[in-house]
């Protein structure tokens, strides 16, 4: 047990100190990328010698990025911005932004006029990204995006620089599938928050680095014993479930998340990029084959089909739907997935998140309350 301990912990400290781990990579003279959500071609800066580094804003308060931003803009994208022009991103040789919602169209610009020293690379990606032309499209733009990292890095990235990282990239997606059943299985020894760390970190973590550490604690996960769990286990799903208040109610309830639907969690590893001739072409199609995500062009509302499947296949009592607040992709989303919930008979519960919020008391009692139900 002190061994699986031991990773967690070691995990959450990256998780909720990513300065730190920025810090100490510049250092050791690494070349660091950021990448705003959603599904920026990580692996394009990985096979130019570089680092990937994930975006995702923070619970803390907004001032400056209000110049640039309403007060209805998701606190993602407002967090994010507020950190860069704080000077919390100097050192990166540049951020890639995609641009897959309204808000994300708006945040190029604002980042280029607000953190002037941090260069912004777009990241276009075709809405209809299952068609041959999608794909084409998509393609078309990681190889000006290829370029660009060139320039930055200083090194020629070769078709086989792409496929072997598209390689290491798969590795991992495995690795962290399997932690997520594992995860599943053993609630006593995993709690949602420490569940949460483990994704979270492999934002700030070099990926060879991220995929040997969690390599290990899959094998003493696996080892250890199943034991039956009396509490609610739940599937959770949204855009990110990461609030550090949220994430507390859910270990105070003793829930086990035995599952997620959750973009910034198993969503970015759900899904392999295809071996192709030509590895760009296979990170395009990645793009195709990604569902359940509400910013990716999903007409038919498979995410609320495999949220039913997902929820029946993991032995969940019920599903815990995280709202970002103000992110109309989302709020679109939640009508028809309800409908689509109720009618399987699987309980679901909403909660409204933002990261600016310090305390989330109103969502402490709906999901006491829920799990009072399951």
């Amino acid at each position: 047990m002190s061994g699986i301990n031991n990773i967690l912990q070691k995990l959450n400290e990256i998780a909720h100190n990513p300065k730190a781990q920025m810090e100490r990579y510049i250092a050791d003279g690494r070349k660091i990328v950021g990448c705003l959500p959603y599904f920026c071609p990580e692996e394009l800066v990985h096979a130019g010698g570089m680092t990937p580094f994930g975006l995702w804003g923070a619970e803390v308060r907004v001032s400056e990025a209000k110049k640039y931003w309403p007060a209805f803009i998701c606190s993602i994208l407002q967090t994010t911005l507020e950190l860069g022009m704080r000077g919390e991103y100097d050192g990166l040789e540049a951020v890639m932004i995609p641009i897959l919602c309204d808000s994300l169209k708006g945040m190029t610009d604002n980042w280029r006029f607000g953190v002037r020293n941090v260069p912004v690379i777009p990241v276009a990606h075709a809405q209809n990204r299952k068609t041959p032309a999608g794909v084409d499209f998509t393609a078309s733009q990681y190889r000006k995006i290829r370029s660009r990292l060139e320039e930055l890095s200083g090194n020629g990235i070769s078709d086989g620089d792409i496929a072997g990282s598209v390689a290491v990239f798969n590795d991992r997606r495995a690795v962290m599938r399997r932690f997520q059943k594992a995860a599943g299985q053993h609630p006593g020894l995993v709690k949602p928050s420490l569940r949460n760390a483990v994704f979270k970190a492999g934002y700030f973590m070099d990926v060879g680095e991220h995929t040997e550490i969690v390599y290990e604690l899959n094998r003493l996960l696996e080892q250890s014993p199943a034991a039956a769990w009396s509490d609610p286990k739940i599937v959770t799903s949204g855009i990110i479930a990461d609030h550090s208040d949220l994430l507390k109610i859910m270990d105070d309830c003793g829930i086990a998340v035995v599952d997620d639907e959750v973009t910034h969690e198993s969503l970015r590893y759900r899904t392999d990029v295809p071996v192709t001739s030509d590895p760009t072409v296979g990170l395009a199609r990645q793009i195709g084959n990604v569902e359940g995500c509400p910013v990716l062009f999903d007409p038919g509302k498979n995410r609320g089909a495999m949220l039913v499947e997902l929820a029946k296949k993991s032995g969940a009592d019920g599903v815990l739907l995280v709202q970002t607040k103000f992110c109309d992709p989302e709020e679109y989303d939640y009508v028809p997935i309800k409908a689509m919930l109720d009618r399987a008979g699987i309980r679901n519960l909403q909660v409204e998140v933002d990261q600016q919020t310090r305390s989330l008391e109103q969502a402490r009692t709906a999901i006491e309350t829920f799990c009072e139900t399951l």
